[in-house]
């Protein structure tokens, strides 16, 4: 009989926002946070309720704002940006560097959030954080080169980011485009991480970092955040439907952007017998349940390997361990170890369950369903943004996880035959971040790889997003605008010499570095 569950000591909701009040009263109130802009903290904005996937109790919802106070605040982050751009490197340098000493004093508390907030296991949590700070100090400490001959942009830059990763992707950019010399503005999520966000933005503007940190719903944002003539440059981080009305604006607008799209990553397998080096990767890549912009959930598989495909797989995927992030035995045990939590929400996991239901009524085959009895939950808890794993064959062509990323812990398999439709069903999205061939002869790797649309193809192992001076983008419709990573990210938001082509993909013309 599995002993019984408790919270770990410490780690509760109403515990971690006493510690942001404490630590950044500025922000926080009693019943919320509070929206940044104009370099002070406003009480503005209607707050919506906002319940943790962890368990479903209610923690910080975000403050809306309407469209007329997002134009306010976007211009006074325009008075910033033309203060900030003269202040000189090494002064920027500076602040940057005490925010990153603020954020790692404080690292615990900021993963604490993320795990109530977005799910994250603690492992995960904390490592989004530290992903942040590593990053950044990279470019603090090898800033100049990067900046020769270049100057910042004409106004702020515009941050629009999912809610998976608040600190690695989102805040790490917002201190590097703060570097380069621009304010900066960010909209909060609106699935989650409110929390986090407002105590690592309370961090950087007591040291004096230029940030403007808004609520609200996309649409009644945009006009202030993608289209004011004040905005110098507009990263987005989401969907394909949101990132091509954002995209149509840029276009129209002529406005300096960077654009990250989802996109189906594949993981081919062809001519290949290395199993072990397969079931070993197979539970990372489960991580925060496939949650992330880099996640494989479809594997293209070599008909006449499928058996042996399935011998390292489903032993692997047979062992992820899934539940509430923060249940133990004890309440002073550690931590637990787990692959992931819950999906961002319970409509979410109701979605993903009505696709692989409906995958499997046209035709797909089961061939491994997760028990929720598995699992690791608190007596009692709420579970209903809790997916099992699923792994289905042949998914039919009319459902979406046929052609879509599912952004949740659900494979899909598909079998080929010929080398040409190895090649068509691992570019079934028209363009992806990521992917990876398996193949045990580097010749056939090398021919085949270039014709997979994917910013970035592994030889038989997982591709990220990466850090410090590895560079990121996609191909096909999973990118637009500018290329990121290393010094990419810094020639995104500042201007070069006239006439200068970044990398990126551009309605006119698109560069691969």
């Amino acid at each position: 009989m599995a002993p019984t569950l408790t919270l770990k000591s410490g780690t509760s909701w109403p515990e971690a926002w006493q510690r942001c009040l404490a630590v950044a009263p500025e922000a926080f109130r009693d019943d919320r946070v509070l929206n940044l802009w104009n370099a002070d903290w406003q009480e503005d904005g209607r707050v919506l309720p906002a319940v943790s996937p962890v368990d479903g109790s209610p923690v910080a919802g975000p403050p809306r704002l309407d469209g007329t106070t997002a134009r306010q605040a976007v211009r006074a982050a325009l008075d910033q940006h033309r203060a900030w751009r003269h202040v000189p490197l090494e002064e920027r340098r500076a602040r940057v560097a005490a925010t990153l000493d603020a954020l790692v004093e404080h690292r615990r508390l900021l993963a604490l959030l993320l795990v109530w907030e977005i799910g994250k296991p603690w492992r995960l949590a904390q490592a989004d954080v530290d992903r942040a700070i590593d990053g950044v100090r990279w470019y603090v400490d090898g800033i100049e080169p990067m900046l020769a001959e270049r100057a910042p942009l004409d106004g702020p830059v515009s941050n629009i980011a999912s809610w998976n990763y608040p600190m690695s992707v989102l805040v790490h950019a917002m201190l590097v485009q703060a570097l380069a010399g621009n304010a900066v503005i960010a909209k909060t999520p609106t699935d989650g991480g409110v929390a986090c966000l407002t105590l690592a933005c309370a961090l950087a503007a007591r040291e004096g970092i230029p940030a403007t940190l808004v609520s609200g719903s996309g649409g009644e944002l945009s006009q202030a955040l993608v289209r004011a003539p004040e905005i110098g440059c507009v990263s987005f981080v989401g969907g394909r439907d949101t990132g091509a009305a954002v995209a149509t604006a840029v276009a129209d607008l002529g406005k300096r952007h960077v654009l990250e799209q989802e996109g189906l990553n594949t993981w081919g397998i062809w001519n290949y017998s290395d199993w072990d080096t397969l079931t070993a990767v197979i539970p990372k890549l489960f991580d925060y349940g496939k949650q992330r912009c880099t996640a494989y959930p479809r594997f293209v598989v070599q008909r006449k390997l499928f058996d042996a495909f399935l011998t390292a797989y489903l032993p692997a995927v047979r062992t992820l361990r899934v539940g509430h992030p923060l249940a133990v035995e004890k309440r002073d045990d550690p931590y637990p170890e787990l692959d992931f939590g819950p999906v961002i929400n319970a409509a979410k996991a109701k979605e993903l369950q009505d696709q692989v239901a409906e995958a499997l009524e046209r035709g797909a085959v089961p061939l491994h369903r997760g028990s929720p009895a598995d699992a690791r939950f608190l007596p009692g808890q709420d579970t209903s943004a809790y997916v099992q794993p699923v792994t289905l064959l042949n998914p039919p062509s009319s459902s979406p996880l046929h052609h879509a990323e599912p952004f949740g812990p659900v494979d899909t398999i598909v079998l080929v035959d010929t080398e040409a439709e190895l090649l068509a069903a691992m570019n079934a999205s028209n363009g992806a971040l990521v992917a990876t061939l398996s193949t045990d002869d580097r010749a056939t790797y090398e021919r085949l790889a270039p014709h997979i649309r994917a910013f970035k193809v592994g030889h038989g192992r997982p591709r990220s997003r990466g850090d410090r001076d590895e560079l990121f983008g996609g191909l096909g419709a999973s990118w637009r605008g500018a290329f990121v990573g290393g010094e990419l990210l810094v020639r995104a938001v500042t201007r070069g010499p006239a006439g200068e082509r970044l990398p990126g993909n551009f309605p006119e013309y698109q560069l691969v570095p």
